[in-house]
């Protein structure tokens, strides 16, 4: 696994090939096996292939051109162009895969204090879920892209998903059609602070 981590790369560029059924079966298992906060497991993954591929990439596209006339995420509005590529970089990707917190609440609800913890906690359970797809996918000789400029269509894509709960991320998964080089990291002596 520890190579698996080092060979990791965010993939955007993605060849045509299908990905069959049972390797996307162990991406998803690897999913189910992360840990979570009270074992909540708050996930639920939705594969979109296909059909199903072109309905979710309508419902990104449809949310893109109503964030340019009507921002949702109006501070955000600088990033807008990234997540045009993004959608560029879902349309080549054979398999999306979107991740819902199953206990989430869609946007806008004011949070109690206890919401806002089981908030924390079910977020840093889906990221635990999420991290061991994209390093399973690596292992299995897969790229992979984990995207958060769903939420620029957040919306539309909550309409096309239509299922309980709140959308988090999205997984671009398929063949990669480009090897990126490692990208510079934070050093140990700037991140990590000793104690005792």
């Amino acid at each position: 696994m520890i190579q698996a981590i080092t060979d990791r790369r965010s993939i955007r560029r993605y060849k045509s090939a299908e990905v069959p059924s049972e390797v996307i079966e162990e991406i998803l298992k690897a999913g189910i096996l992360a840990p979570s906060a009270k074992n909540r497991q708050p996930w639920k993954f939705v594969v979109a292939r296909g059909g199903a591929k072109k309905e979710a990439l309508a419902a990104m596209e449809k949310g893109l051109e109503r964030e340019s006339a009507c921002p949702f995420l109006p501070e955000s509005a600088i990033h807008l162009n990234d997540a045009w590529y993004t959608l560029g970089v879902m349309k080549q990707a054979p398999v999306l895969i979107f991740i819902v917190n199953t206990l989430g609440e869609k946007m806008g609800k004011p949070l109690t204090i206890e919401d806002r913890v089981s908030e924390i906690c079910n977020t840093q359970s889906i990221g635990a879920a999420a991290e061991n797809m994209v390093l399973t996918a690596t292992e299995l000789g897969l790229g992979s892209l984990w995207i958060c400029n769903t939420f620029f269509a957040y919306r539309e894509l909550c309409d096309w998903l239509d299922t309980e709960g709140e959308l988090y991320a999205a997984l671009a998964i398929g063949y990669a059609d480009e090897m990126p080089s490692a990208r510079p990291r934070r050093s140990m002596k700037d991140t990590v602070e000793w104690r005792g």
